[in-house]
């Protein structure tokens, strides 16, 4: 099997970006993005999107190429990602896929169940709901429709939870009974490096990249989204801590220092997720010519 993606995943902050560059320099080839939040095109600072520069050195794919009004999923990920790399893997032995979205590099590595898509009749009722009712009782529900799925759920991710109800309604079966966790087959080989820090070194870079993004423009830049604050692309971190110095609710000084706390919290969930993978090979950021010279001999 000659065709090889490299994926390069790990915490927020701790470097991806930059070693991507250097790797698919090194194969003159291309990245794509497995972070949920870049896709957007209207948010380019607080997601710290690929600058002009960085497009300009590496083609990019999946960077920028939504609305904020846009339904997207991981599954549509998947189904997109995996055409793409057909047509890129014509064009060169070697391609990149770099990210932290946890569920959208499982999509691509893993495969996603085959869940029936949601028309947009229930998807509209769902998120009506969600705005009148709350997520409480949205859980509530969920608990009694798929009490197997509600143990393990995140009931603080609105999205999650909404999505397994809009199956129970429009199937009438439980979201539970579509999840097979099978692994698929992919045509093409798969090498995985993951990044890592000391968790000090870590937090301390999170810190700066947040100073850094008030810097660039982040309030400015979520003062221009605001009225999409209610959609699920904007419920993220960096933006809805904005959100809340915007309406008045706290000081700007504390909705930075929270976006650094909840950037922080994430990064250990990511990292909680990303250590399951056995077939991931650490690395620090740093050790390029180690991780180099890895990959190397993986490909050889």
């Amino acid at each position: 099997m000659k065709n090889t993606l490299i994926v390069l995943i790990g915490p927020t902050g701790v470097g991806k970006t930059k070693l991507s560059l250097s790797i698919a320099e090194h194969f003159k080839t291309c990245i794509v993005s497995a972070d949920s939040r870049q896709l957007y095109a209207d948010l380019k600072i607080g997601t710290a999107a690929p600058t002009p520069d960085q497009l300009a050195r590496v083609p990019h794919h999946f960077v920028g190429t939504l609305r904020l009004t846009d339904y997207y999923s991981a599954a549509q990920y998947e189904a997109e990602v995996m055409v793409k790399l057909e047509e890129l893997f014509q064009q060169n032995d070697v391609v990149v896929l770099t990210g932290g979205s946890m569920m959208y590099v499982d999509a691509i590595c893993k495969g996603i169940d085959d869940i029936p898509t949601v028309d947009k009749e229930t998807r509209e009722l769902m998120i009506q709901r969600y705005e009148e009712e709350g997520l409480e009782k949205l859980c509530s529900e969920l608990k009694l429709l798929d009490p197997e799925y509600y143990q393990i759920v995140d009931l603080k991710n609105p999205k999650r939870v909404i999505h397994a109800l809009e199956i129970c309604y429009m199937t009438g079966k439980t979201y539970t009974s579509f999840r097979t966790r099978e692994i698929k087959k992919r045509p093409f080989r798969i090498i995985k490096i993951g990044l890592t820090r000391e968790r000090e070194e870590l937090y301390n870079r999170i810190n700066r990249r947040v100073d850094e993004m008030m810097e660039k423009g982040l309030l400015e830049e979520a003062r221009s989204v605001a009225e999409y604050k209610h959609l699920n692309s904007l419920n993220t971190v960096g933006y809805k801590e904005i959100f809340k110095y915007i309406d008045g609710e706290w000081p700007l000084d504390f909705a930075i220092e929270k976006i650094k706390q909840n950037s922080r919290i994430y990064s250990r969930k990511q990292m909680t997720w990303f250590k399951r993978d056995t077939e991931i090979s650490w690395f620090h950021p740093e050790k390029k010519e180690e991780i180099m010279n890895h990959i190397k001999n993986l490909l050889s």
